[in-house]
């Protein structure tokens, strides 16, 4: 029987709050609704603020609580926008902000912080959070998660196909027996870092401004020597490693470049280090989701550089705004009927785990 799931995501791009209303049952996840909600600016500096410098205790806690109430907020303002009732919806799955990600330390953990108590407490409706920490706890990557909710969606195309979800970072699927996926690097942090710093706007529509510089390649080969895009999988990063100091510790060097060249350059990035990991695959098909398959630029380079179709979610009646978010939905479903998800050969952990943790009760 197919019961009503909500999924919460807001990824490392900072730039808004996906929601999802799904009916998901044993052979099946159909999108009702989905709407993006505006992440709050303050809030978002704060977070730049906290994962580029040092913090407290009490800043930690205190943006745990304020992201808590702004999940709450957009859901509720959900809720109303398409008169749900809160009774039907069976679970929401809060994927939480990412601060911070590092499943390689000696004590490995990963952070995401939006309060879930207060997310229940405020829309009455029970939330499973912390997704990522049995896996890490259980010797994998925590990430990325991606992986097996495309495998649910697009198992059955007879064609060789992989998923790249481009959003801060990109992240690929393989669509293959054993399932495998990881993170490929950077996606739209880097990029929309360097236009805001450039222009004071928050992302390059439709590649405008890369299309109008031209690739450096002596940068374009300096980004391209840094190790991650050399390690095997299984492997996950996010912008505590890929952010703006990552860009300056490249430029030094490069100091005369046009700002539209930088730009360029990056986005040359974003598509060669995807083409590098699809053309090892042999793939008839590609499909892109995430914001980065809106980039009409960094699409027409990826039809060019990779040697198979390229399609975006969208044509496949999946939509790539709506695709992480109805993900994490899925994977309250999963979570709620304690089932395990199939994420071993992915992340690398021990074995497949019953992922987060349920709080509030229907």
């Amino acid at each position: 029987m197919a019961e009503l799931y909500i999924g919460v995501m807001s990824g490392t791009s900072l730039d808004g709050i996906d929601i999802a209303l799904c009916e998901i049952d044993k052979i099946s996840c159909t999108l009702i609704h989905a709407h993006e909600y505006r992440f709050n600016h303050d809030i978002k500096e704060e977070i730049l603020t906290i994962i580029a410098g040092t913090t407290t205790l009490e800043q930690i806690g205190t943006l745990n609580a304020k992201l808590g109430t702004l999940f709450a907020d957009s859901i509720n303002s959900f809720l109303k926008q398409f008169e749900i009732n809160p009774s039907t919806i069976k679970a929401i799955g809060l994927h939480g902000q990412t601060l911070w990600h590092q499943p390689h330390a000696e004590f490995p953990f990963s952070m995401q912080l939006g309060c879930p108590n207060i997310v229940h407490a405020q829309t009455g409706i029970q939330v499973v959070a912390d997704f990522r920490n049995m896996d890490i706890a259980n010797g994998g990557e925590g990430a990325p998660f991606a992986p097996a909710f495309h495998e649910f969606l697009f198992a059955s195309l007879e064609k060789k196909t992989a998923v790249v979800n481009i959003g801060g970072m990109a992240n690929i699927t393989l669509l293959e027996t054993p399932l495998k996926g990881w993170d490929i690097g950077t996606g739209n942090v880097l990029l929309d870092s360097w236009i805001k710093r450039c222009k004071g706007v928050a992302y390059d529509r439709d590649g405008v401004f890369a299309k109008s510089g031209e690739v450096n390649k002596e940068l374009l080969k300096s980004f391209l020597k840094d190790p991650y895009f050399e390690r095997l999988p299984p492997k996950s990063t996010g912008r505590e490693y890929f952010n703006e100091t990552w860009i300056a510790n490249h430029l030094p060097m490069f100091q005369t470049i046009k700002d539209e060249d930088i730009q360029r350059t990056l986005l040359e990035l974003t598509a060669l280090s995807i083409q590098k990991d699809v053309q090892n695959s042999k793939l008839d098909l590609l499909i892109v989701c995430g914001g980065g398959a809106k980039n009409i630029f960094l699409m027409q380079r990826l039809q060019e550089l990779c040697e198979c179709e390229v399609t975006a979610s969208d044509s496949l009646g999946v939509s790539g705004d709506s695709m992480e978010a109805m993900a994490f939905a899925w994977l309250a479903y999963k979570r709620v009927r304690g089932e395990v998800v199939n994420l071993r050969s992915v992340t690398g952990a021990r074995e497949n785990s019953i992922l987060g943790g349920i709080y509030g009760q229907n």
